[in-house]
């Protein structure tokens, strides 16, 4: 067993020391570029996120239900065939382009991979805009769909690797602000052009897209690459000149550099490897399941709803506009519990924030499904229902939300982090196929029509993910990648992650109960 930290390498005891001594406000001021460039390349989340919450808006608006509906019962509508086909671009894409990703990232390395996917975001939009039948559209979901599930990759792997310990919480979480940010702007977008009586009701949300592979593409030169991977590339030099731009001239570049420089080394000597098989081998057969299990969970709780969120409100019984608003303050309580979350990891970590959260949405979920039951559903109940999955989506970005993506970039070893965030991407995109195949038809009038009803069918589902995550989601608050690789290799239980101690310079650990 490879010791944690070599006890006569200085160098490498002082980096980690000074890993663990950092605070939140120090290292925002040591690595103000670090932050930055994280923030830039989370950009492509926001994309990810606008597409199928466009969508989902376009099915409740009438200029779009006209021109590619059918009429029934005296209204226009897109058949939940054509809703599932449509939707399903996103999470396929999900499934094949995170799996695919993987593969360039280690090949020719974050950023290059990043910047091919964004021209061809760019390239694919025009598809979407002039489409002007299904057919189309549905063409250009399923090509868009397949680049834009890359970016459910880069982004969490690039802000793991390019940031220290103190601030790692934070900006890994915040891909998960981007998803909110994409979906909270598709919403809006969509509400303020559905009152067009042309084309451009729906053709202008899809030109935005543009917009932000514009900003990418402009500032992409800059973008430094992931010096975890330049190391593990043998680049040592390329390496240090990227950590000197990614931290303050205060920080010292070398002590960086060491322990990237041992963690790729004692990852070697376990016998870790580096491609998806070794995904699944010996202990990182657990870090897999963690970080797909916290994934998949997103999904199993109800998430997918929120693509489909202005139409549900309507079907639901709200009228089209205040279902737009319920729609757009539904995602807007979503970004303000992003931001609530940020402080409530840096204080309580990630196992207390996230089994707790997800307890209270299994809670909220059947409230919801026992309402529903109410005979004749008066118009005090629908509003409530409704309430009651904003303060549902709430407490969904305090934890399940956020923490996910914080868990799913530090559960993975550093050589296999981008495989296995891919294999998590790829199986919650799964999921994902399965939900879009199935909430359009539980929704749809002319199909089981289940309204509030669902809080029965999601919540029993949150339930089993909260038994599962109550045993097998450990604390990985405050731990270096070094740490946790030794924590994962002695098979550590998963409740006494967060006391277990590692003397570095020695074998040994104890554990303070």
């Amino acid at each position: 067993m490879a010791k944690p930290g070599a006890g006569d390498d200085p160098i490498l005891d002082d980096a980690i020391r000074f890993e663990h001594s950092l605070t939140f406000i120090d290292a925002c001021k040591l690595y103000p570029a670090a932050i930055g460039w994280s923030a830039f390349v989370s950009l492509g989340v926001i994309m990810l996120a606008f597409d199928p919450q466009l969508l989902g808006n376009l099915y409740a608006m009438p200029r779009f239900k006209l021109d590619f509906g059918y009429l029934y019962d005296g209204e226009y509508i897109i058949s939940a065939p054509w809703q599932t086909g449509l939707s399903m671009g996103n999470p396929v894409g999900q499934v094949v382009g995170a799996l695919v990703a993987g593969y360039p990232m280690e090949r020719f390395g974050r950023k290059w991979t990043f910047g091919t996917c964004v021209v061809l975001t760019a390239a694919l939009i025009f598809i979407q805009f002039f489409a002007r039948s299904l057919e189309v559209l549905l063409v250009g979901e399923l090509l868009g769909g397949l680049v834009l599930g890359c970016y459910a990759v880069i982004a969490p792997t690039y802000a793991s690797e390019t940031c220290p310990l103190a601030i790692r919480g934070i900006l890994t979480s915040y891909v998960n602000l981007c998803f909110v940010i994409g979906q909270l702007l598709g919403n809006s977008v969509c509400a303020g052009t559905s009152k067009l009586d042309d084309h451009w009701a729906y053709s202008i949300p899809f030109a935005l897209q543009w917009f932000w592979c514009a900003i990418i593409i402009a500032g992409f030169y800059w973008v430094p690459e992931s010096p975890w991977w330049l190391v593990r590339r043998g680049r040592l030099q390329e390496a240090e000149h990227v950590l000197r731009r990614l931290a303050s001239k205060k920080v010292d570049i070398s002590q960086t550099l060491a322990v990237i420089v041992e963690t790729d080394r004692l990852e070697q000597e376990l016998e870790m490897g580096s491609t998806y098989w070794d995904c699944f081998k010996g202990v990182n057969l657990r870090r897999t399941e963690i970080s797909v299990g916290v994934y998949c969970t997103q999904v199993l709780s109800g998430i997918y709803l929120i693509n489909y969120g202005t139409n549900f409100f309507n079907l639901a019984g709200l009228p089209t506009e205040e279902a737009f608003n319920m729609g757009i303050g539904f995602l807007a309580v979503g970004f303000l519990g992003t931001l609530v979350s940020w402080p409530l990891i840096l204080r309580y970590g990630r196992r207390t924030i996230y089994n707790n959260g997800l307890l209270l949405l299994v809670i909220l979920q059947l409230i919801i499904g026992i309402l529903d039951c109410v005979p004749g559903r008066p118009q005090k109940v629908i509003w409530t229902e409704a309430s009651l999955m904003l303060v549902w989506n709430f407490f969904y970005d305090i934890s399940i939300g956020p923490v996910c993506f914080v868990i799913i970039s530090e559960a993975s070893a550093t050589r296999v982090r981008s495989k296995s965030i891919a294999v998590a991407t790829a199986a919650q995109g799964a999921l994902g196929c399965a939900m879009t195949v199935a909430i359009p038809y539980m929704i749809n009038p002319d199909q089981a029509n289940m309204q509030g009803k669902l809080g029965f069918f999601f919540g029993g589902l949150a339930g089993l993910c909260f038994i599962w995550a109550y045993f097998r989601v450990p604390e990985t608050k405050g731990r270096t990648f070094e740490e946790l690789d030794i924590l994962f290799e002695r098979k550590v239980p998963t409740r006494r992650f967060r006391d277990y101690v590692i003397e570095h310079g020695g074998a040994g650990g104890e554990v303070h109960d």
